[in-house]
């Protein structure tokens, strides 16, 4: 795959593409809407339905009408964040994404990673107050119920990830699912 084995904006493309860049925009004004850079959800949201197995950052720019730096900043966001995978070509020094098998799950795993660092910064916060200057007693409630909250719903995520593996598999084995 070179920079040019899918077409730019304005080149003829056809109304399947043209459909996929449409959901890549939509994508990423979804994910606008709950905070998160529109680049990063377009970006995500063309790796998602895109027909190649994998595409370089040269293409992504090219589909989405978009500059070489918000693809390079939002690729290294959704690499970070486990959304997405590099895919390597021997020889080729262009940089190839693809989207991760099963994006949610990696969110769930990533969300848990920002939950733990959440409460090991409420946990430094326990470490400071006083607890013998009887000022501080909200403060310290406050800081172990934000503890207490993150810690119980880390484990939680652990759960509800390991019931969406249950739940994968009993769809993959052909078994009706409950949802």
């Amino acid at each position: 795959m070179t920079d040019r084995d899918v077409p730019a904006m304005g080149e003829d493309i056809d109304a399947d593409e043209q459909r996929r860049r449409a959901y890549a925009d939509e994508f990423g004004a979804l994910l606008s809407s709950a905070g998160s850079p529109t680049m990063d959800g377009r970006v995500l949201g063309y790796l998602m339905i895109m027909q190649q197995p994998f595409i370089s950052s040269g293409d992504l720019g090219a589909v989405l009408n978009a500059s070489a730096g918000s693809v390079s900043t939002s690729t290294r966001r959704l690499l970070d964040i486990g959304y997405i995978k590099r895919h390597v070509v021997p020889g080729d020094r262009s940089h190839y994404f693809r989207a991760d098998r099963d994006i949610w799950g990696s969110w769930l795993a990533g969300e848990r990673r920002y939950l733990d660092r959440e409460r090991e910064l409420i946990e430094y916060g326990l470490s400071i107050i006083d607890l013998d200057d009887e000022r501080n007693s909200a403060a310290h409630e406050r800081l172990v119920n934000g503890r207490d909250y993150f810690s119980w719903v880390a484990n939680y995520h652990r759960k509800m990830h390991s019931d969406w593996e249950a739940f994968k598999a009993t769809r993959d084995a052909g078994n009706p699912t409950k949802e």
